[in-house]
């Protein structure tokens, strides 16, 4: 919410991209550079690295709730929403898995995505 609000108040006086592709080139760039920390980190396991690599995802994060702004979309009622359809879809996996007296430890991801597949289904 407040990378929201912080964006929409910049934006208000002009320090804002000229449309919703140039927010995309800065995602793609954003990618890259949280790509580049993790790599650095799972080299040296460094705390300073560690520390990186969460600024990196704040920055992703902020330049996402840039392009819900430009799409005027509230990025918290987004995010809610597939929290909820996340918690649904998941759900069903839990109960698919009770059903035919499975265990998560013992169910491969592959039969998990099928799973998933199929909660996806179940909704349209």
């Amino acid at each position: 919410m407040e990378a929201h609000q912080i964006s929409t108040k910049v934006a208000r006086v002009g320090f804002d991209w000229k449309d919703v592709e140039e927010i995309f080139q800065k995602l793609h760039e954003e990618l890259d550079e949280l790509r580049a920390a993790i790599n650095t980190h799972a080299e040296t396991n460094d705390e300073a690295d560690h520390a990186h690599v969460r600024e990196e995802i704040g920055d992703l994060l902020f330049v996402i709730t840039n392009i819900a702004r430009r799409l005027n979309v509230e990025p918290e009622a987004a995010l809610k929403l597939s929290n909820r359809k996340f918690r649904k879809r998941f759900g069903f996996i839990e109960k698919s898995l009770r059903e035919q007296d499975r265990k998560f430890a013992d169910t491969t991801i592959d039969d998990l995505e099928k799973l998933w597949q199929q909660a996806k289904r179940a909704e349209a």
